[in-house]
């Protein structure tokens, strides 16, 4: 097995996170997997009754309903809506009110006998959205466009990392990480930029994915598109699914925290609404899955990293239903681990998994000014010439403080918020890094210290080094 290590990494973001920008990265190979609207019912790959279900649920809820209606709430066809007309006219659960010229142009409502059966039917399952996918199209759709077939190149990085002050080996381990299609390990000191490194890798994963609104898998519906981890496809992309029930996005960037819990990487039932929610890894496919403070869970590390052995060895995770059926699912992320804790504190097996275990350090003399630049321009800050220098002499080598990428930022905000609630100009001054560094860290006011450093009381001399 081919791991990498690296023993003095550092980063920090110089400027604010821009929009990605299409001109760098590899795009997934062409999907062979037919994303085209449904003609008929046959060709959804779903249950007849599961569909005639869905439409009578959804006729209940709003009322009289015509097939434009229909067609946007569950992302089927004319051609589909159709099939299921007939079946429900056939079976007496629905009358049609109104027929024009027009294909779309049909109005139904319920009989007596199709209320009823569309209330039993909302006492098991409330789900009306768009019509799910069958969950063997899903698994195929993962395939073509799996995280594996993503290729970075070192242009695409330095793109990506172009506004943020990093060590470029670091950088390099980390790609050629993707590139080998292994998991990656991030430790080192809290606020030294593991999270915002772990994230920004999202932008070396381009191309677009199809995310389907929700997977039927053994009669039961699996809600999987989130917005708030999906980002859209622009608008001119979108065509790439004529069938609705998917949806054009960008790779995922999907984290996880402190608040992972072993319940939460598998499905989640919710026994009112009568269907599941994926877990976030699921979410994750074709895309990045970070699972950010490992080992500051409220579970042991031992178990969380027991959870993920199967995923890691074999790209497939297994899930129970309420039912006790069983279903194998794609595991196709690249997992990226951020943890202040050293990998000696994990266990063998868990660690033999990843490719790359990276430490991410303090930044050096030079970079930390650069970052701390950049925070004040950010901020419209204007430091004096030697505010800097009494940073480093007169507060951080007295204390032994490490120049972590987080310090400059949340200590300029300090001195931005000082200056605006005693209405003071926008100038960082030693006095004002001394009140917000005691501030910051919870110390005792130190009097004694000068600024600007006089040619009696100097300050500390910065080591070589």
């Amino acid at each position: 097995m081919n791991q990498q290590s690296h023993e003095s990494g550092s980063v920090a973001q110089v400027t604010h996170l821009p929009e990605p920008e299409p001109s760098y990265g590899r795009h997934a190979e062409e999907s062979t997997v037919s994303l085209r609207a449904p003609r008929t019912l046959a060709e959804t790959g779903l249950p007849q009754e599961f569909v005639t279900r869905l439409v009578l649920k959804s006729v209940l809820l709003h009322g009289k309903s015509n097939f434009a209606d229909l067609a946007e709430r569950h992302k089927l066809s004319v051609g589909v809506l159709d099939d299921v007309l007939a079946f429900l006219v056939r079976e007496h659960l629905v009358e049609i009110t109104h027929r024009g010229t027009h294909d779309i142009d049909v109005q139904l409502r319920l009989t007596d006998s199709g209320r009823n059966l569309a209330q039993d039917e909302m006492t098991r399952c409330r789900y009306c959205g768009p019509a799910p996918v069958a969950f063997d199209s899903y698994a195929a759709s993962v395939r073509e466009h799996s995280i594996r077939w993503v290729r970075i190149t070192q242009s695409d990085v330095s793109a990506a990392f172009h506004d943020v002050v990093i060590d470029h080996a670091l950088l390099d381990a980390a790609a050629a990480s993707l590139n080998a299609g292994r998991p990656l390990m991030l430790h080192g000191l809290a606020g030294s930029g593991k999270t915002f490194l772990a994230e920004r890798l999202g932008l070396l994963l381009r191309g677009n994915v199809p995310i389907p609104y929700a997977l039927y898998v053994g009669g039961e519906i699996v809600q999987l598109y989130d917005t708030l981890v999906h980002r859209d496809a622009p608008e001119q992309n979108q065509a790439q699914a004529s069938d609705r029930r998917w949806r054009m996005c960008s790779r995922p960037v999907v984290i996880s925290g402190g608040e992972l819990t072993l319940e939460s990487l598998d499905l989640r039932y919710d026994a009112t609404a009568g269907f599941y929610q994926a877990p976030p890894h699921m979410k994750a496919n074709m895309g990045l899955y970070i699972v950010d403070d490992l080992g500051r869970q409220r579970i042991a590390p031992h178990d969380l990293l027991n959870r993920w052995l199967m995923p890691l060895d074999r790209g497939v995770d297994q899930f129970t239903l309420q039912s006790g059926s069983r279903f194998i699912a794609p595991f196709d992320v690249w997992p990226v681990f951020s943890s202040n804790l050293a990998p000696a504190q994990f266990d063998d097996a868990f660690l033999r998994r990843l490719g790359s275990k990276l430490y991410v350090g303090p930044l050096s003399v030079d970079d930390y000014r650069a970052v701390f630049n950049a925070r004040c321009a950010a901020l419209k800050l204007t430091a004096v010439q030697t505010s800097f220098d009494y940073l480093l002499h007169n507060l951080h080598l007295p204390s032994g403080k490490p120049f972590l990428a987080c310090y400059p930022g949340d200590l300029l905000n300090l001195v931005a918020a000082t200056a605006h609630y005693r209405g003071t100009a926008r100038e960082v001054t030693g006095e004002g890094l001394r009140e917000a560094w005691h501030s910051y860290f919870g110390t005792a006011m130190d009097h004694d210290s000068t600024y600007p450093p006089t040619a009696d009381r100097p300050g500390q001399q910065l080591a070589a080094g």
